[in-house]
């Protein structure tokens, strides 16, 4: 059994914990640098916490819980506009970021105005990419049951709702709803703003789970930190400057190269004796041309798919 835990700290003796890491048969899944600090989120097996837990201490770290590590979560609201586009939305942004997950902030093209308000395909196709997606609107109970029936029920992946009042008529639309939160100018410092923000964590860590009983029904024929694990060497992605060129979702992963130029190298890569091409399917991504994403097929499909090419 194998457990999710972040190392918050300084750069210092950092590689001591890669190390162990290695040698307990751990996988790191995010590493975050800024000057020196450095954040890792790691996978590690579960007899072996308290050795990585006491290093961590050691070398002048905090081990955190994050609940949210390997996925990546779209945080939306209306518009990228100052009045659309509230403080709210970079505060629980942040807050799912110290939860492990990794989040996008994004605005629509033409979500503003209760009866002008509309998401077209591109945009739900780029959303969908997402493992969950956390959704923000305003303070108006009539704007809010109008543009969250119109907005979210084209979206296909788990989505909590978040609003100033409380909404009726929606339930069918979302996945969780947390009223409470609307616009505002001020940052989310307060105590009942904390609870808010504990609540929106809670609220997307329920319908993740939801999400992974489904997955644990026919999983993934290998897991995503494999792969991971396996890129990781690939030298477009070792040399990649962007931010976490890999990143995991349940599923699979998103890989920050041009999909153009590398998918022929990543699809004849070899896991478990097969074709990496043979158990994923990897397309371009929906953001821009310089990212690719590769689903992982679950065990039915490749048994499926094994059976088709025996009878041939």
């Amino acid at each position: 059994m194998y457990e999710v835990i972040m190392y918050d700290g300084g750069i210092y003796r950092s590689d001591e914990l890669f190390e162990l890491i290695e040698d307990v048969g751990g996988v790191v899944l995010l590493k975050n640098r800024s000057a020196q600090m450095l954040t890792v989120t790691m996978s590690i097996p579960s007899e072996d916490r308290e050795v990585v837990e006491a290093l961590c201490k050691d070398i002048g770290g905090q081990v955190k819980e994050v609940p949210l590590a390997g996925t990546e979560i779209a945080v939306v609201g209306p518009t990228l506009g100052r009045h659309h586009m509230p403080h709210p939305i970079c505060d629980v942004a942040e807050y799912l970021r110290r939860l492990g997950a990794v989040t996008v902030v994004m605005g629509l093209a033409r979500g503003r105005g209760k009866n002008t308000s509309q998401i077209n395909l591109q945009e739900t196709s780029i959303i969908d990419e997402y493992d969950a997606c956390v959704f923000m609107l305003g303070n108006f109970k009539p704007c809010v049951e109008t543009k969250a029936d119109l907005l979210l029920s084209k979206i296909n992946i788990p989505t909590v709702l978040m609003c100033g009042p409380k909404p009726e008529g929606i339930e069918d639309t979302c996945d969780a709803i947390v009223w409470g939160i609307g616009r505002k100018a001020a940052r989310m410092r307060e105590p009942e703003d904390r609870k808010k923000l504990e609540e929106v964590g809670d609220r997307v860590d329920d319908v993740l789970d939801e999400k992974k009983k489904a997955l644990e029904e026919d999983p993934p024929f290998v897991h995503p930190s494999e792969i991971k694990a396996l890129l990781e060497n690939f030298e477009p992605i070792d040399m990649c400057l962007r931010p976490a060129p890999l990143v995991m979702h349940l599923d699979g992963l998103r890989a920050k190269i041009s999909y153009d130029e590398y998918h022929e190298q990543i699809e004849n890569m070899e896991v478990y004796g097969r074709r990496l091409g043979d158990v994923c399917v990897i397309t371009p991504s929906k953001i821009n041309d310089s990212s690719m994403l590769i689903r992982i097929k679950t065990c039915s499909q490749v048994a499926y798919e094994d059976s088709l090419k025996a009878r041939q």
